[in-house]
């Protein structure tokens, strides 16, 4: 796996509900491709720069992963990174009809010595990436 790794799809919606959807951590379990992410653990209702937030997950075993968000632009990008420093990236793009949505998982902000680990349990993330893009745009067209 690279150092990052990206996903685009087009979502039949504006930049800014999508944006709405990502600011709130509440609404990510909607979405979440990997089936990992269970609810928003804790954390304010709408997300914003340096905002923290925790989220209950399952991987075999219940555990909350805490985030921190480090990029912020009403309605054009939200990243945030977990404790490991690994980072998830939204940026929305308007095109016509909708929005270009890409994500990206990020691990160059990971200390080198801990990054061969991320990358091995990140191996999966292109296949949720995609999934997780796919739920965002029948998201969107269900409810046009």
């Amino acid at each position: 796996m690279d150092d990052k790794v990206s996903r685009s799809r087009f979502v039949p919606a504006p930049p800014q509900a999508i944006f709405d959807l990502l600011a709130d951590p509440r609404k990510h379990a909607l979405i979440d491709g990997s089936g990992t992410l269970v609810d928003a653990a804790s954390g304010p209702e709408r997300l914003s720069k340096g905002a923290k937030f925790g989220m209950s997950m399952k991987l075999g075993v219940s555990y909350t992963m805490k985030n921190t968000v480090e990029e912020f632009e009403e309605g054009r990008l939200i990243a945030w990174r977990h404790m490991g420093r690994h980072r998830w990236r939204y940026e929305l793009e308007p095109t016509e009809g909708g929005t270009t949505v890409t994500e990206t998982f990020d691990t160059t902000t990971v200390p080198a010595l801990f990054r061969p680990i991320t990358k091995l349990a990140g191996k999966k993330n292109p296949q949720n990436m995609e999934a997780t893009l796919d739920r965002l745009a029948k998201h969107f067209e269900a409810n046009q």
